[in-house]
């Protein structure tokens, strides 16, 4: 997956490197800010009581 990523991002590999880094940590914060609370509200385990 990542040959197939970086060998569409144009430059040199530093240039390579830094925009698959921006890329995974723009993913990371889309996952944790959007994704995953909305995914929390609808799972059914959010009332659990030990």
């Amino acid at each position: 997956m990542y040959r197939w990523l970086l060998s569409f991002i144009p430059g040199p590999w530093w240039v390579r490197a830094l925009v698959t880094l921006a890329l995974l940590v723009g993913t990371f914060f889309l996952l944790m800010e959007v994704v995953f609370p909305w995914v929390s509200s609808i799972m059914p385990y959010t009332d659990v009581a030990v």
